[in-house]
């Protein structure tokens, strides 16, 4: 890492101080059972969702910081075994709407994971895991130096990069570790352009029964891709101890990836009823995500407010 960039991410660790992230934060978040609360007791917000905004200095340096060569060696820096024969390179219609979001963690470290951008009156909101965004149950652990880049592929952003300018996550996530889910408002590109005019965005669906056929999508840290091709799951969602899930096997790096059902390969679109969460630990074939409920309808309704 270069001297500069060390005393810029010095400069801004200040609002990412707190408990240090355990390796990387491309790692799926864990489930957490919820005896693991027990004891704990927190003063409940009136406001049921968080934001954390960053400034236009800051988002300019998040872009200047973020060139394409950083983004092919951070994929190169992390190794997290061979591709699953669950997860499938995507060889169909270009994912315009799916990205790599880069950023750096608490730890000082460059990492990934994926998001998608979705149809928002803003024509600016992308949707992801809170994991992504600040670490459960730790309000001061959050990162930094956000950007997506929609439609990544081996080095090329044919869409170009989006600073991220708001990032929103449910109060339940920063203090208890629930409603893994995230809304972002990325910022306009060079030219000015909002998010949703240069990709269009992905349907999105709350309270939407859990069931049917779900394309997972991500951009796994596993070999050969190391985060540098999209990868698919597909298979039936169903109901998992208050989550959902389907068999899939991408591992970090695809943490936020979308789940989208009635996903049509030609079009490359469908709904996005959830994002990759975590790996059930002791099916480590199965992802999970949340189901779309009424907080996450506030945490993208209050993101979609932003302009």
């Amino acid at each position: 890492m270069s001297e500069a960039s060390t005393s810029l991410i010095r400069r801004l660790r200040g609002r990412a101080m707190g408990l240090a992230v355990v390796g990387t934060a491309l790692v799926l978040a864990a489930s957490i059972p919820a005896t693991a609360m027990a004891g704990q007791t927190r003063a409940a917000s009136a406001d049921p969702v968080s934001l954390m905004t960053y400034t236009a200095k800051e988002r300019q340096e998040a872009l200047a910081y973020w060139t394409p060569a950083r983004m092919k060696a951070v994929g190169k820096s992390v190794d997290l075994g061979p591709t699953g024969p669950k997860a499938k390179p995507w060889q169909g219609t270009a994912m315009k709407t799916v990205g790599r979001l880069f950023f750096v963690n608490a730890n000082g470290a460059d990492t990934w994971c994926t998001a998608t951008a979705v149809k928002s009156a803003n024509r600016s909101a992308v949707m992801t895991a809170a994991h992504c965004v600040r670490r459960g149950s730790s309000p001061d652990n959050t990162n930094i130096l956000m950007v997506f880049v929609p439609g990544y592929s081996k080095g090329k952003m044919p869409y170009g990069a989006f600073a991220v300018r708001t990032a929103v996550t449910p109060r339940s996530w920063e203090n208890d570790s629930a409603d893994d889910l995230s809304t972002l408002v990325a910022d306009t590109d060079k030219s000015g352009r909002k998010l949703t005019d240069v990709v269009d965005g992905q349907d999105i669906a709350f309270n939407r029964p859990v069931g049917g056929t779900i394309s997972a999508f991500g951009y796994s840290a596993t070999r050969p891709q190391l985060g540098e091709e999209l990868l698919r799951c597909v298979g039936t969602a169903k109901k998992k101890s208050g989550l959902q899930a389907i068999p899939c096997d991408m591992s970090g790096g695809s943490s936020g990836g979308p789940w989208l059902a009635d996903f049509n390969a030609t079009t490359g679109k469908g709904v996005l009823v959830s994002v990759n969460s975590s790996l059930d630990s002791l099916t480590p074939t199965e992802m999970q995500g949340e189901v779309l409920g009424a907080t996450a309808k506030k945490v993208y309704e209050r993101a979609a407010q932003q302009g």
